[in-house]
């Protein structure tokens, strides 16, 4: 079904465009125009205007722009029809019959119907919560264990379906409800010699509801020991997966007051910060936030803090997470909660106000995205530094604002001390083209491009110490048990030290061979290795003491320790002013004692005259 295109050409006259976007932004006439700070894009220059006299829309600066339907479309993230609906609404036009279109028709009333069987399912299950004996006490039992009042078990509709396998198929039938329509509800399986069981046996009912109120799915938790631990609905002609968000119902006004939300994971990750007064949140189910959801969720807020289990399953969901928000425009914070706790456990165990705290100090996600990047990884290492250029850039891709993603990749450049100037440029015209990685090849080659742009000139001091150790087995045998990884792993040719303390460890002959089993994939070695096996070898009579040998390989490895301690004393510097600057006190006198222990070694290594 469709609208007359003659109603909707008399709406798009009668709609006084003003009036509308007067309802989403706070609009001043200036001249012919009336002008505001864009709704569709972060700035503080106000570029978006809209001009009554020839009823269109324009930001020049995102350079969205067209008719009073289209900024309703993309304000409330509709489609053109319920556009249509909400302009009719808001100037007071009676919505006309809508022109037949058998196949949506067909559609839609397959939908209804599945609606009304989910709610006929639902009313039962939360009668057997509510008031079911024997088995149905477990249930009461865990949902109060959880935490959950009854109060908020009604608020979020919570149910249980007994461990029965036609109960509710049963109760279906007595409503009136055809087998194909039961079918085609999702709620029975279909048996392979025929009928059907229910899908829904023994479990927690926890519906999901769209944006009006209507159960268009439900999620099934087990009692006890048994798999799956979450049981969810089949796709139906009500229910696409990743297009709903759980709790949007319950949470949409105060999404629309409080001018952003909190994105959760699981159903409790929910329900119990709402029973402690947390009600701005949605949970995208468990699943990776999808396109869609990203969708409906912007036409409640533009601002999200995203809050998924601290755990390292829920920091990958959370990245994924920004970069599908990303893509949609959305201002984004992220909260990880401390060892690993999801907001459910944090509420209980902290309280709200904890939590709020926490969540007010949430971080921008350009930070949170640059702290994973960095975790574990030292940028010292060329290798190091080029997996994580390659984990920061696709958030960089993934903004939409010009202006944005320049400011963001500059960060994201000084942050991973990317310096070079031409591997800057080239980075930059991979993500200003959106040009992706995910090609293995293309992913090697970048990490390729940045180990060899990113390393250090080789020193004087490193390279005659692994030509030493290289031609002198003798000297070999003394000075690698001395040498401590610590000693090269920041250096470029950390993994030539490590081959050779590996076949030195193995009783192998240094070789090409041996070497280049060790060092595969490394860039740095694979032009080195044969430059110092190519090297002249130091010349020593049979018999004669190694002891001016191990006297030069030891003071080259003095220098190497000396070089170490100067730079990271080089890196303190900058985090203590960082620290600083950032108003971080405790992470501030963390780094000072840290800095005093490294000028104490590096006083130690000193020469004493």
């Amino acid at each position: 079904m469709r609208f007359p295109q003659v109603f909707i050409d008399d709406l798009r006259r009668q709609a006084d465009i003003v009036r509308v976007v007067q309802d989403y932004v706070s609009l001043k006439k200036k001249g012919a125009n009336w002008m505001a700070c864009c709704p569709f894009h972060q700035e503080k220059t106000p570029s978006f205007s809209v001009n009554p006299s020839k009823d269109i829309f324009y930001c020049f600066g995102c350079r969205k722009g067209g008719s009073v339907f289209n900024f309703v479309m993309e304000i409330e993230r509709v489609s053109f029809p319920e556009a249509i609906k909400i302009v009719a609404e808001k100037v007071n036009m009676p919505l006309p019959e809508m022109q037949e279109d058998k196949r949506y028709e067909a559609r839609r009333k397959e939908a209804d119907e599945v609606v009304e069987l989910n709610s006929w399912a639902l009313e039962w299950w939360e009668g057997q919560l509510g008031e079911g004996g024997g088995e149905a006490k477990a249930a009461r039992d865990y949902v109060e264990g959880r935490g959950i009042t009854d109060e908020t078990r009604k608020t979020f509709r919570l149910g249980y379906a007994p461990d029965s396998w036609d109960g509710l198929g049963a109760y279906l039938k007595r409503k009136g409800a055809t087998p194909g329509q039961i079918e085609r509800s999702g709620l029975v399986v279909k048996k392979d010699a025929g009928g059907f069981y229910d899908r829904f046996r023994g479990r927690v009912i926890f519906p999901v509801l769209d944006a009006q109120g209507r159960a268009v799915a439900f999620g099934g938790r087990v009692l006890g020991a048994g798999e799956p631990k979450y049981l969810n609905s089949p796709e139906t002609a009500a229910y696409t997966k990743g297009r709903h968000l759980y709790g949007l119902h319950q949470t949409r006004d105060e999404i629309r007051r409080k001018k952003f939300a909190i994105l959760v994971e699981g159903y409790l990750d929910l329900i119990i910060p709402y029973q402690f007064g947390v009600r701005n949140a949605v949970a995208s189910l468990g699943t990776a936030l999808t396109p869609e959801q990203a969708k409906l969720l912007g036409r409640f807020a533009r601002r999200v803090v995203v809050n998924y289990d601290g755990d390292r399953a829920g920091v990958a969901a959370a990245k994924r997470a920004i970069e599908t928000l990303l893509a949609e425009d959305f201002d984004i914070k992220v909260l990880v909660l401390p060892e690993g706790t999801d907001p459910d456990e944090f509420i209980k165990a902290s309280g709200v106000e904890a939590y709020n705290e926490r969540r007010g100090a949430a971080l921008p996600h350009i930070q949170f995205v640059l702290d994973q990047a960095m975790r574990d990884r030292n940028l010292r290492r060329p290798a190091d530094k080029a997996e994580a250029v390659e984990e920061a850039l696709p958030f960089i891709r993934a903004v939409r604002n010009k202006i944005q993603k320049r400011e963001y990749f500059d960060m994201t450049m000084d942050a991973l001390r990317v310096e070079e100037p031409a591997l800057r440029r080239e980075l930059w015209q991979t993500v200003a083209k959106a040009q992706t990685t995910t090609d293995a090849n293309a992913s090697a080659a970048l990490q390729d491009k940045v180990v060899r742009a990113e390393s250090a000139p080789l020193t004087v001091a490193e390279q005659r110490l692994l030509e030493l150790l290289m031609h002198d087995a003798e000297l070999r045998r003394i000075l690698l048990p001395r040498i401590a990884s610590e000693d090269y792993e920041d250096l470029p040719t950390a993994g030539v030290f490590r081959a050779l303390a590996e076949i030195e460890t193995a009783g192998a002959e240094v070789s090409f061979d041996t070497l280049g089993q060790r060092t595969e994939g490394d860039a740095v070695a694979a032009d080195l290795v044969p430059l110092l096996l190519m090297s002249e070898p130091v010349e020593r009579a049979q018999g004669e003491a190694a002891d001016d040998v191990v006297a030069e390989a030891e003071s080259c490895l003095l220098t190497l320790r000396l070089m170490r301690v100067e730079r990271r004393l080089k890196d303190l510097a900058i985090e203590i002013t960082a620290a600083e600057r950032a108003g971080d006190n405790e992470r501030r006198d963390a780094l000072v004692m840290e800095n005093l222990n490294w000028t104490r070694r590096r006083s130690a290594l000193l020469p004493r005259n």
